[in-house]
Order: C-alpha cells, then structure tokens, then sequence
C-alpha cells in the first residue's frame, strides 16, 4: 500500500497533495506541464526531501518529517523509468538490465541471471547483446522497464514512458505496456499530461492543477462528475456551474449559469448543482435554431481544432469566456463556413446534460 501526503516548495511553485495506492494498482498523475507531476516521482523516490510530509509504501516508513525519519533512494524498493529511459550506451541489454542488481550488491553472476529471467518475461531474450544504440524506442522503453522491474520493487514510478516514442510505435507499446502493469504485484504511479493515457491506465486518476490535486477517483467517475473547469477540460467536456432559478412538473429544472439560463431534467437536490455537456451534444448554426432544443447561448468562434487521428471532426471552441465547445463534423464546419471571429449559435437538448450536487 503507498499513503503519501506532501508538501513542498520549489521557488515560486507550491505542491501540496495526498495519494493513496493499493498493491497491484496503477495510479495516474495526469496535468499540464509545471503541474507537478515529476516532482511527486521525484519525492516518492527520495531524490527530493519534502519541506512536510510522510511517505508509507509496503507498510514501511520511507519519509515522516514529524519524526525525521527519512530512508535514503538506495534504501527504498522503487523502480524508476524516466522520460528518456537512461540506457548505458556502453552496455548491453544485459548489463543494463541488471546494472541495478550490482550496484545494490548482488553478485555479477546472480545480476546477470536475473537479468536474463526478466528480458525473458518480458520477451526480449534476443536483444540481451545488442547496445542501446541497436533498438527501436520501443524496444528501448521495454529494456529500461525491465531494468526496473527486476529490482522487484514495491513502488514502479513511469515518468510519462510513451513520450519518446513516435506515434505508430506508442500505440503498439501501450497495449503491451498495460499487459504488463495489470500483472505486477507492487504500486505504479504513471506520469502524463494525456487524458487517454489517464483513461487506459489509470485504476484510479489524480488530477493535478498547479501543485493541487483538483480530482481523484476512476475514469467513469471523472468523466461522469468532474468537479472543476480544468478537470472538464482535460477529458474534453463542458462544465458549468448553476444556481436553480425554478423547478418545473416533473424532474424539469431551469438553472441560470455564467452563459445563460439552461433547462434540463434533473433529479438532484439542492440549489448549485454543475452541469456537463458532451461536445458531440452540441449544434452550431449560423442562426438562431427553430429546432427542438431548449438550450442555445451565443458566442463567437475563438478556435476550430482537428481531431486525431485525421480530422475527420474538429472542435470548435465559443467565446467569450467561459468557453464553450462544440463538436462537429469538418464536413459540416466546411459547409457552415465556419472562421474565427464569426458569430454562431450553438444549442443542446435539456436530455443531453448530466447535473449533480
């Protein structure tokens, strides 16, 4: 189990946060750049001492500044894979994998047979001579997990292990990667700043927010109720927070919001209540809609997006603020001639937004 809470100070930047991870489990840290995230891994670890806190992890102590107990990073059972994977160039698959081994004191015999063990769990027996140099980023990324991995930590920190790769080996690499992280006894804190990466992996998600975590739970949690404007962001929803104005027959409700007043249905109590609508929910038109909808605020285009993995739909983002997204297909943004500084309407229907408390 890893119970960490900590706090600390880099110049200007603030982190405060609590984290809680169950043994066979991955959590994700997922924010912008400067949010925080390394330096988390970087405390976990024990190459930053924190200014207050305490770090638990496989019922031992590693950090309790209260009791100035602190466990240097050679004492600690982590496994750390960074951003760019640090293989020894002068070294083969082997020795790179075991160089952990022997510098923790195992003999070379034993490092080198337990090595060899883990390149064949992991299916890289034929690469044990070649050099770093020799490999695909693939298969780089492969070799420094099984460098971390036959250190048979109790904690496997990932510092975001697909940015290096190009897109066509990412997609290959994070089906295996998830493979094997789903079999591992020991915690995994998984770094990233993409949401879909936080949606795969992650069996519970923390949403870091300038040194804060703003969110924690799993993924349909977080897609169903973020629970701040960043959080709604990053998964690609709307979110907008409403004071009930009035209740109509049945679960109708009008709530007045910072773009305007909104209809919905909505079996929730009390008088604030957030609102999210999917982008995919929502129509632009160049006028005001006849349709069936009950719900249309005004705004002017301030972005048209492509959507991966070709575009084929883009996202058009409303002004003024706060912002509100649409997203439509490039054949209907075409066709509506849609361009920066026009004015539109987008409207949704009061079934396609979700309310709670």
């Amino acid at each position: 189990m890893l119970r960490a809470s900590l706090r600390h100070a880099l110049g200007e930047f603030r982190l405060e946060c609590e984290l809680e991870a169950a043994p066979g489990s991955t959590l994700v840290l997922v924010g912008e750049s400067g949010s925080g995230k390394t330096t988390v891994l970087r405390l976990l670890a024990g190459l930053l001492r924190p200014d207050a806190g305490r770090i638990e992890c496989d019922g031992a102590t590693w950090c309790d500044t209260g009791t100035r107990q602190w466990w240097s990073p050679q004492r600690r059972a982590v496994g750390y894979l960074s951003q760019d994977y640090a293989l020894f160039p002068h070294l083969s698959v082997l020795d790179n994998v075991g160089f952990g081994l022997v510098a923790s004191g195992h003999g070379r015999r034993t490092s080198r047979g337990m090595a060899a063990a883990m390149l064949e769990r992991l299916g890289l027996t034929a690469l044990a001579e070649r050099r770093p140099s020799q490999l695909s980023g693939g298969q780089q990324q492969r070799v420094a997990l099984a460098r971390a991995l036959v250190l048979e930590p109790a904690l496997l920190l990932l510092d975001e292990p697909l940015s290096a790769l190009d897109l066509e080996t990412r997609h290959a690499v994070r089906t295996e990667l998830r493979r094997t992280l789903r079999e591992l006894p020991c915690v995994t804190v998984f770094v990233t700043h993409a949401p879909m990466e936080a949606m795969l992996f992650g069996d519970r998600i923390a949403v870091l927010e300038r040194g804060r975590v703003a969110q924690t739970g799993d993924a349909p949690a977080l897609l169903r109720r973020p629970r701040t404007r960043y959080v709604a962001t990053l998964l690609g929803l709307n979110l907008l927070p409403g004071r009930v104005r009035h209740r109509g027959p049945g679960d109708e409700v009008a709530l007045e919001t910072p773009r305007g007043l909104v209809t919905l249905l909505a079996a929730e109590a009390g008088e604030e209540l957030f609102l999210v609508v999917s982008p995919d929910q929502v129509t632009l038109s160049r006028e005001p809609p006849s349709a069936s909808a009950r719900n249309v605020f005004p705004g002017v285009v301030e972005e048209i997006l492509p959507e991966p993995p070709h575009g084929e739909r883009v996202r058009v983002v409303l002004g003024p603020a706060p912002s509100f997204v649409a997203e439509v297909t490039a054949q209907a943004s075409h066709a509506m001639g849609l361009t920066a500084g026009q004015r539109v309407y987008a409207s949704f229907k009061a079934t396609s937004v979700a309310a709670y408390a």
